[in-house]
């Protein structure tokens, strides 16, 4: 059993943020600390929707009872998603300083939530260039989609040469990326793993009428410390069984893909790494 401390967006009924990654965490036996940075009553891309971001000084407050109740000293991971403004990553700062005051070895996992092609950032520019500066430099493991990625460095993301490219730029050699979404051409999609002299690729058929929230459940799977490989294997499998669904089935199917098998890679990618 894993402790993760997950710090994101919760919604009172489907499966994005918190309500994805800390509901299939607890499907597979882990134990998980929820901070809502936000409370809505469903994913906004519904027609209705209701809710409002967290102060930070409410949260603040929440940190420090956790703390003084002595529940955050044995915390092996910490998990940041959707962080409404720049003050929520200042926060998401304070709780990784926190943490490794106690637990050096903690495992900090950083879920850039920005924005996606075509639409480009949806948060506002400061919460982009706070996570950029100084959430992101603070991370063992991010997992940017391609326009994130580009974001953050700068860089290119069109092709998987300069996906590759971009995410040894942003891990520097220290930390890993799981670049999501990896540009594999038209009807195919997957994970590009590098970093630390890492370089690792999965690729699948791009599935239409797959619900939100499946990178949320990606990002909470690594926290608790799944190699890629495994993490996609139960995240293919729980795809699979929602298609078409509204909401991601990770409760209904979880006999199923909670015993899913590893994913192997692709074999060695043909990429130019200069």
């Amino acid at each position: 059993m894993t402790r993760v401390l997950m710090l994101s967006s919760f919604v009172a009924h489907g499966h994005v943020g918190l309500s994805a990654g800390a509901t299939a965490l607890h499907m597979l036996g882990h134990e998980v600390t929820q901070l809502p940075t936000v409370i809505l009553s469903n994913h906004p891309g519904w027609p209705h929707v209701s809710g409002a971001p967290l102060p930070v000084a409410q949260l603040r407050g929440m940190v420090q009872a956790l703390a003084a109740n002595g529940w955050l000293s044995d915390v092996d991971a910490v998990q940041t998603g959707y962080l409404p403004s720049a003050d929520h990553v200042h926060l998401a700062v304070e709780l990784v300083e926190h943490l490794r005051a106690a637990n050096p070895a903690v495992r900090v996992v950083v879920d850039p939530v920005l924005g996606d092609r075509p639409k480009g950032l949806y948060v506002p520019d400061a919460v982009a260039v706070a996570l950029r500066d100084h959430l992101a430099p603070r991370a063992d493991l991010l997992t940017p989609n391609a326009f994130e990625l580009g974001w953050l460095t700068g860089r290119a993301t069109e092709t998987l040469d300069d996906a590759l490219l971009s995410a040894r730029q942003l891990a520097g050699g220290t930390r890993q990326v799981l670049l999501t979404s990896a540009p594999l051409g038209p009807g195919r999609t997957g994970l590009l793993h590098s970093g630390q002299d890492v370089t690792g690729l999965w690729s699948a058929d791009l599935h239409e009428g797959v619900p939100n929230g499946v990178g949320d459940v990606l990002a909470a799977l690594v926290a608790a410390g799944l190699a890629p490989g495994a993490a996609l294997g139960h995240l293919d499998a729980l795809i699979r069984e929602s298609l078409g669904a509204p909401h991601l089935r990770i409760a209904e199917a979880a006999p199923t893909w909670t015993l899913a098998p590893p994913l192997a890679p692709d074999p060695q990618p043909d990429l130019q790494e200069t």
